[in-house]
């Protein structure tokens, strides 16, 4: 696996806001919207978390599912030697997130080395979901797990913000912030930050969060590291905007989105 963040494939192919607010062509033949879009992610990263619950993974594993999961429906292209650029992006409508998700979490476990079984996977999503829909089977997951490994390119290598967290927040005197700042880093997975920002920057929006929370004074701090603040503040305001906009959000909602997603028996 690469060491460093900033020679590994996770750098090369971070995107612009504008980039990965895109919904495919067949999606939107399907009556999808960009704030569909964005609530079946959502609901996906919170279905893979629950999953992970159950089978008892850790947080890591989650978080590598999650970005899995956005990675594969988001539109980026690569130049590879040899070959010229090559497109990758899955459509909703071709890869139901119902059994993408699972699947992400199950190869995840894989590739962070906490081996999940499938027929786990398939025994408790039938658990927590009663909709037929949710409904597959252990070689559905085998079959959709190297779909995944083709839309990925077999990248598999996902840098976290948790490892900066825990460098950073000793150093900024705010280790009574632990708790809060790991439930912070923990909710930017229900957005696309991951595939946007370096995780360290992440890390270091969550902490700023927490100070404000926490009424900290941290200037002095921040400025001491030479990051551009504009951006950590800006991924603040998108953390905070976040929690605003989703208490607005409904579980109706979130069903109407997912209910213009093809259903296949």
């Amino acid at each position: 696996m690469a060491a460093n963040f900033w020679t590994s494939s996770h750098y090369k192919q971070l995107l612009d806001q504008e980039e990965v607010d895109v919904v495919h062509q067949l999606d939107r033949e399907k009556g999808i919207t960009l704030e569909d879009f964005k609530l079946i992610k959502m609901h996906m990263a919170n279905y893979i978390g629950k999953l992970a619950h159950n089978v008892k993974v850790r947080q890591r594993v989650v978080a590598t599912a999650v970005a899995y999961m956005r990675r594969v429906y988001t539109k980026y292209v690569l130049l590879r030697p040899g070959v010229g650029r090559k497109m990758f992006w899955k459509s909703m409508t071709e890869y139901d997130p119902r059994v993408l998700a699972p699947t992400c979490l199950y190869l995840a476990s894989k590739a962070e080395e906490s081996t999940v079984q499938a027929r786990l996977l398939v025994f408790y999503t039938r658990k927590i979901y009663t909709d037929e829909k949710y409904r597959y089977e252990i070689k559905d997951i085998l079959e959709m797990e190297m779909k995944i490994l083709e839309a990925l390119n077999y990248y598999l290598v996902v840098f976290h913000p948790y490892r900066a967290l825990s460098q950073l927040l000793p150093d900024a005197g705010m280790n009574d912030a632990t708790q809060i700042c790991w439930g912070l880093v923990n909710d930017t997975y229900r957005m696309d930050l991951i595939l946007i920002h370096p995780p360290h920057f992440i890390a270091l929006a969550c902490i700023y969060v927490a100070s404000v929370l926490k009424d900290k004074e941290n200037t002095a701090w921040f400025e001491e590291l030479h990051v551009d603040m504009n951006v950590v503040k800006n991924i603040a305001m998108e953390i905070l905007d976040f929690y605003d906009s989703h208490k607005m959000i409904s579980e109706e909602r979130i069903n109407a989105a997912m209910n213009k997603l093809p259903f296949r028996p």
